[in-house]
């Protein structure tokens, strides 16, 4: 399934000119010898990109059959320059051989044509001495073990795009078709292909490709087939699923169509009635995930996932995201030599916005962390890892929540449990409460309850802003301890050099017997030092909502709590803690509206 997709997507492209034919492939390439009628060497032209601050190759479509492994193979009318030049780093029996089996098969392809233009490249072949290259205008050691192209003075083509020269290489090819049989991917009858192109792209995979389809033990074959003819894919179809994937992967900066959660490479893609729509649906997408950076669109992408959630149809919101369009993302892992297929997925984009909208629901929580959109998977998964100095490393995070937590909001279905439980021990560990950790233990508890089993349960809602009227401990608890910690504050002002929270939040939001009646009274000391600094009006307000939230609790704490009741308290404890800047602020707000009266 995931191959046909994948060819389906590379026939798309093709309509629009966007990937190569079969028998071509985008490759890299950074220089190009110009030669001239008469064979002859004249410079080197650097063809590299220069607007960065490294030079970098640029990509041609050149004539490529097959995946070049650890034998010689030659390739037409372009390769390294060991191959077409005879000139590398390395010396010896190889790089003569290399540079005699690119000559031979130029003239085997090409040897019989009366182009003018071949003619002239044969010529040169048959002259070409490998060291000629230094003497050449436009020559520097950077052109050493590089791709190179070639051209004929006066010619704005380069030579792979003559036209003679891709007739001869298509009927190359259609000659050398082998057996053939019924092809898995489009059910047709036609010559099967052996050879994989490397897949590129993939993060930590081999920088040289990686394979998606191969066989390399006699465990994996059947049938008295060996290694790659296990999978009976015509040559086309392997050409197409391969390009496609790879374009998807392409590392230019312009693709959205690829993120990176964990160690998985992300790549996602849009089947709809024509190009359009399907590019809507693809860049609607990009989007959710990698939210925009500016306010105000963020904040309609909210606006629009809120709608959705409150069941308004798609379509209605944006006529260019038809409901059925179907949608694939596939996220791929190194795996050595080959990749792993860390998770497949296919669904509607209806049901796509419907899942996204209820993860922008289900992580919703007053105040907001963040201004706008949610934050995309990748700044989420982020907060399971350490912190270090101010933020957290990627590599510390580990890959299958990451993995997880995607194919959650993805399919609709309960957060990893595995989420809570890092989250909780993160905040005992680093002490870093902060509004996006607390968001993802409100979004784990919150759909834990919506995904109940038994619609009878008597699990309290988890609230999105300050709920006062909760009975739950956890909460109760959090929202008591923010208040122990304001009032330490008020007492001490910045002079303490470790508030309760750095000593006690771990033991207060795991075991709550054995630190809050050592808390509640040491409180007392603090509210009466508040009063002999002119603070007794904080302290009265203090006084007073401690004395509201141990109502709520029973005659005596918890002895222990569960990984659902420590989420909870830290629910609690953000709103509390929240409640009392935004009170702050909206004094300071009233004060400035009475000052701007009086003026």
């Amino acid at each position: 399934m995931i191959l046909t997709a994948l060819n389906d997507y590379y026939q798309r492209l093709a309509d629009d000119d966007k990937v190569p034919l079969p028998g071509f492939s985008s490759e890299k390439v950074s220089f190009c010898l110009i030669f001239s009628q008469e064979g002859k060497p004249l410079q080197i032209d650097d063809l590299r990109d220069t607007t960065g601050k490294k030079p970098r190759p640029s990509s041609c479509q050149v004539p490529v059959d097959k995946r070049r492994t650890s034998g010689i193979h030659a390739y037409p009318l372009w390769d390294k320059t060991a191959y077409a030049l005879g000139f590398s780093d390395g010396e010896g029996k190889r790089l003569v051989d290399e540079h005699e089996a690119f000559t031979a098969r130029q003239f085997a392809l090409f040897g019989e044509s009366d182009d003018p233009d071949l003619m002239a490249f044969l010529r040169l072949l048959d002259q070409w001495r490998p060291e000629q290259l230094v003497e050449l205008p436009g020559y520097s050691e950077e052109v050493l073990d590089t791709n190179v192209i070639f051209r004929l003075d006066g010619q704005r083509q380069y030579l792979h795009e003559n036209r003679e020269a891709c007739r001869l290489w298509g009927a190359a090819l259609e000659s050398s078709e082998g057996e053939s049989g019924q092809c898995l991917i489009t059910g047709k009858i036609a010559p099967l292909g052996t050879d994989h192109p490397a897949i590129r792209g993939v993060r930590d995979a081999q920088s040289s490709g990686a394979s998606l389809v191969s066989f390399n033990s006699d465990a994996y074959e059947s049938y008295g087939y060996s290694k790659n003819q296990n999978a009976s894919i015509s040559k086309a179809a392997i050409f197409g699923y391969s390009t496609g994937l790879n374009h998807l992967l392409r590392g230019d900066a312009d693709n959205r169509q690829r993120l990176q959660i964990g160690d998985a490479t992300v790549v996602f893609w849009a089947k709809a009635r024509d190009t359009a729509h399907a590019e809507a649906a693809e860049g609607f997408f990009a989007m959710l995930n990698e939210p925009p950076s500016d306010e105000q669109e963020a904040a309609k992408l909210g606006t629009l996932l809120a709608q959705v959630a409150e069941g308004r149809p798609l379509a209605e919101l944006d006529p260019m995201l038809e409901p059925a369009t179907q949608f694939f993302v596939l996220g791929l892992a190194p795996n050595a030599a080959r990749l792993s297929v860390r998770f497949w997925h296919i669904d509607s984009l209806e049901n796509l916005a419907q899942h996204y909208a209820h993860h922008h629901q289900d992580m919703s929580l007053e105040p907001s962390p963040w201004k706008g959109m949610t934050p995309g998977t990748w700044r989420l998964a982020l907060q399971t890892a350490p912190i270090h100095g101010d933020r957290a490393k990627a590599e510390d995070l580990l890959p299958q929540l990451a993995g997880e937590l995607m194919r959650s909001i993805l399919t609709g279905s309960r957060y990893p449990r595995s989420l809570l439980t890092n989250i909780v021990m993160r905040f005992r560990n680093d002490g870093k409460i902060s509004g996006i950790r607390v968001a993802l233990c409100k979004a784990v508890l919150a759909r834990e309850a919506r995904h109940a089993v038994h619609s009878n349960s008597t699990t309290q809602e988890v609230p999105v802003g300050l709920d006062p009227h909760s009975t739950h401990p956890g909460y109760l608890l959090g929202r008591l301890f923010a208040e122990l910690e304001n009032a330490q504050r008020g007492a001490l002002g910045n002079e303490v050099n470790a508030t309760i929270r750095d000593r006690y939040y771990g033991a207060a939001s795991a075991t709550p017997a054995s630190v809050f009646p050592m808390l509640l009274r040491n409180v007392q000391h603090h509210l009466s030092n508040m009063r002999k600094k002119d603070k007794g009006g904080l302290a009265h307000k203090i006084e007073g909502e401690i004395g509201s939230i141990i109502d709520g609790l029973g005659d005596r704490f918890p002895r222990s709590f569960r990984i659902e009741d420590q989420g909870r308290f830290a629910i609690g404890y953000y709103h509390q803690s929240q409640a009392r800047f935004a009170k702050k602020d909206s004094a300071a707000k009233n004060a400035e509206d009475e000052q701007g009266e009086s003026e």
